[in-house]
């Protein structure tokens, strides 16, 4: 492995995962700054809070799109796996800590979705069933968040057999843990608001 893939990885990686798709479309909505309104949160759950369901799908997509992409660009162009989990890593990276926002971003739970269904996509389906069963069970997003993301380095490993993908997975899921602070605050105290509530 030379040094430029791994830079055009890492580089092309950020900048995608960077693009804060819940400020723009609400933005381009006339919604005003997502920043501003619910938890401030860049992501689709605060998106749902300012009512429009239609948008809150689209940044979920997006948001997904743009971790899937990535990972995805990177294997068609280089087809080395350790490469995938630079340019997905570097996504993710660039949603929690954007450059177009003062690197200030979001949780990164579907960036994290969708890095997962690009690099190995069994383990990206059973992510996203966790997450919402989960969901549908608490009906609270952080809380469905937190188990699928601590649940997914041991679908890696016990499941998939796959160490390398297990640390991946280990290493996205402790960064969600610590932007989930707040969160994790709120649910022990049993204040944390359910999905589509202000």
């Amino acid at each position: 492995m030379t040094l430029l893939p791994v830079l055009i990885c890492l580089s092309g990686g950020y900048l995608l995962g960077s693009l804060p798709f819940g400020v723009i479309l609400t933005r381009l909505a006339g919604q005003g700054d997502l920043r501003k309104s619910g938890s401030g949160n860049i992501g689709a759950t605060n998106v749902l809070r300012t009512g429009n369901k239609g948008l809150a799908l689209a940044t979920l997509l997006l948001d997904g799109g743009k971790g899937a992409l990535s990972a995805g660009l990177a294997g068609l162009a280089f087809h080395n796996q350790t490469l995938l989990y630079f340019a997905g890593g570097a996504a993710f990276i660039g949603h929690l800590y954007p450059v177009f926002l003062k690197f200030r971003g979001g949780k990164g739970v579907a960036t994290f979705l969708g890095i997962l269904l690009a690099i190995n996509w069994p383990l990206g389906l059973g992510c996203c069933l966790t997450w919402a069963v989960m969901s549908a069970i608490f009906r609270i997003s952080s809380l469905s968040a937190l188990i699928t993301a601590a649940l997914s380095p041991i679908y890696s490993l016990f499941i998939i057999g796959d160490s390398g993908l297990a640390i991946f997975t280990g290493l996205l899921c402790i960064m969600i843990f610590i932007r989930h602070k707040d969160n994790i605050s709120r649910l022990i105290a049993g204040t944390e608001p359910g999905i589509g509530k202000k």
